[in-house]
């Protein structure tokens, strides 16, 4: 988490945002993701192909078990301790992905009386690459929180995070917003605590959920020009 100043209490309201898919396309963190596994495989292993073959997989549609199939499809065998390096390689690699365009231009565009922050779930030292390749806290991010840091117990809808907002921020109820794209996880804990809760859903996002899913948020958007 980044340290955090108390003149962050001078805000008169707060945007709190999610990070995969809201702020940036997640589809550019998993091909940035495979190319670095076929890397590694390539020099570790001298395995030819296997980034490409990934990343054909994905693009066709398929979100499970690439690694598994794409090995397979080689003539490979994926025993367990390959899998497991190529996938500490995955969430190790430094990550080659760039704002979205809007959220890039509403970041410029901020007020100096509204506070930013960040709260997203995943694997702690993959997400905090995430938020260093995206230069979030040279962009007018205040506070990021990554909810692994405390156990997985703590994803969201674990309200320990949005608590953990209020408190630093010095703010409460309907003066905080929650932008992120996950109805099934994201809005629970925002709602109950009286925030206003927006959904992105971007067209170049990767899971899409079902209207009748999770807890709806208050506002529906694809784009945060709308915001």
């Amino acid at each position: 988490m980044m340290p955090f100043s108390s003149e962050a209490t001078r805000f008169d309201r707060v945007i709190v945002f999610d990070l995969d898919d809201t702020l940036y396309l997640e589809r550019d963190y998993v091909l940035s993701g495979l190319g670095a596994v076929g890397r590694w495989a390539r020099n570790a292993l001298g395995i030819d192909g296997l980034g490409e073959m990934m990343r054909a997989r994905f693009e066709a549609g398929f979100r499970t078990h690439i690694f598994d199939e794409s090995l397979k499809e080689m003539g490979l065998t994926p025993s367990p301790t390959l899998i497991a390096r190529m996938l500490g390689t995955y969430r190790q690699h430094r990550p080659d992905i760039r704002l979205a365009p809007d959220a890039d231009h509403f970041l410029a565009a901020r007020d100096e009386r509204t506070g930013f922050a960040v709260i997203t779930d995943g694997f702690l030292d993959a997400q905090r690459r995430k938020i260093r390749a995206l230069g979030l806290y040279g962009r007018g991010i205040h506070l990021g929180i990554c909810t692994d840091r405390w156990g997985r117990e703590c994803w969201k809808p674990n309200p320990r995070a949005f608590e953990h907002v209020e408190q630093l921020f010095g703010c409460s109820g309907a003066s905080l917003t929650y932008v992120a794209d996950n109805p099934s996880k994201d809005f629970t804990a925002p709602r109950e605590r009286g925030w206003r809760t927006v959904q992105i859903a971007r067209p170049e996002r990767i899971h899409h959920f079902a209207s009748h899913e999770g807890v709806k948020a208050d506002r529906f958007i694809e784009t945060l020009e709308e915001l």
